[in-house]
């Protein structure tokens, strides 16, 4: 999602930009999307382990 041309450009106004006020603007936007990321990916992880070990249980 990061990686198409919009979020590129995005991700460059929120750390490399010239201007401070995009910087100020676009870095909590980025850095709560990426917090949001971790988040889903960490809920993922979390659900797919208790499924594998209800699995091994034999429970169905």
């Amino acid at each position: 999602m990061a990686l198409n041309p919009v979020g590129l450009d995005f991700l460059h106004s929120a750390f490399f930009a010239g201007e401070q006020l995009a910087r100020n603007i676009a870095q909590p936007i980025v850095l709560t999307a990426l917090a949001i990321i971790v988040l889903v990916v960490l809920l993922e992880w979390l659900v797919r382990s208790f499924l594998v070990k209800r699995r091994a249980r034999g429970a169905s």
